[in-house]
Order: structure tokens, then sequence, then C-alpha cells
């Protein structure tokens, strides 16, 4: 595990994150997720979105080339994690100032504020390893399990059969899109770029092994 200071490489894999300005709430309703995944959507695109895309409640436009290949994503009330590649040379960079800009645009205008919501330029680390991949995935998707048992990383999961179904439930995560052989196909499966990731996870009762070996292992803290 690598954290990287210098100009994002295509082919390669890393784990961005943010967070918001002093620890504050970014997403306070349904409705700061859903523009925010939606603008995950719009804003990876190497053309500018229209802004009447963002009241659609589908993904079916087409937004033209792909700025990064997103694997896993999950949205927490003070923070956010995506993991991706770039497909285009400063791909990632152009992808990430267009969603924090047009995000903290929203949030200010609805909120009635100045300044700036998040801490800072987003954080990245180089995925430089498979094992560090297979962490990512589990760490990105168990991440809302803080939300019912904030100590669970430090003192161990009291109950891995209800973490992982709150994790499985939690609607402001790709983890949902993972289980599409046993879950109904959301709209914004379409953020995910599968095949540019490796091919670790071939079935959603693989995933589930891989989940709960995590939650009784104890995740590692990150974030």
């Amino acid at each position: 595990m690598s954290e990287r200071k210098i100009a994002f490489s295509e082919g390669e894999f890393y784990h961005v994150y943010n967070r918001g300005n002093s620890k504050q709430v970014i997403f306070h309703t349904d409705e700061d997720h859903n523009r925010f995944i939606r603008l995950m959507y719009y804003a990876n695109s190497n053309v500018a979105f229209k802004i009447e895309y963002l009241k659609r409640s589908d993904f079916s436009v087409d937004r033209g080339n792909e700025l990064v290949a997103i694997g896993a994503y999950c949205l927490m009330p003070n923070h956010f994690h995506v993991l991706c590649t770039p497909l285009v040379e400063g791909g990632l960079s152009k992808f990430m100032q267009k969603l924090t800009t047009g995000y903290s645009m929203y949030f200010n205008n609805k909120y009635e504020r100045t300044g700036t919501l998040f801490e800072g330029k987003f954080k990245a680390r180089w995925v430089d390893s498979d094992q560090y991949m297979k962490y990512l995935y589990a760490y990105i998707h168990l991440n809302p399990v803080k939300l019912i048992d904030p100590t669970w990383k430090e003192e161990g999961i009291k109950d891995s059969k209800n973490a992982f179904d709150f994790a499985l439930a939690y609607k402001y995560s790709s983890l949902k899109d993972y289980f599409e052989q046993v879950l109904p196909v959301r709209p914004a499966a379409e953020i995910l770029n599968k095949p540019a990731f490796p091919n670790y996870f071939i079935s959603s009762g693989y995933i589930e092994r891989e989940l709960f070996d995590w939650l009784d292992f104890d995740l590692p803290k990150q974030l």
C-alpha cells in the first residue's frame, strides 16, 4: 500500500477519497446522496454535461467517453470513497475536479453557505497489489457498518450477519451492484465499469464469503 503524490497513470488503480471540511457532514438527505451519485456518472465524461441531466432518475443519456473506470464507491455522512483507474491522461484529476466542484456548488446553494466544502484536495492511494485491491473492495463496501457499530474495527464485530445485511442494504454504495445475480439491477449500476478491474468475484456467493471473512477478521481502520 503506497500513497502517491505524483501524476496518475493510466492502467493503474487508485483509492480516492475526501471528507467534509473540519469533518462536517456533506450528505444530509437522500437528495444529497443521489445528486453526488448522479454526478459520479455525468461528471465522468470528456464533455460537459447539461444540468438538467441531474434531474433524471435514470442513467441513460449518452455522456461521451469516460475519464475513469469506477470499480467501487461508498458515500458516508462526512466523506466518500471511490476505487477507480484513469482511462485517459489526466482523467482522474479532471473527473474529481468536475465531481467535487459540481457537488460543492449544489451543496452551497441548497444550504445557503459559502466557502470550501471539502477538506482540501482529494486524497489518493495507489493500489500496488492484488491483496490491497481485494482489501479495498471489502473496506469500501463495509464502511457503512460504522453507522451501526462505530467501534467494530477496534473492538471486533458483535454480529457479522447483521453487519453484512446492513452493508448490503445500504443504498449509497456499489455493493448491491455486485449482487446482480440475486438482486434487481439498479440504474446506478451504470456508474461501474467492472471489465476494467480484475475479476476477483465470480459470484455473489464468493463476494459474501469474502466480506464475512473481513468482518470476522476485523478490517483495519483507514479513514
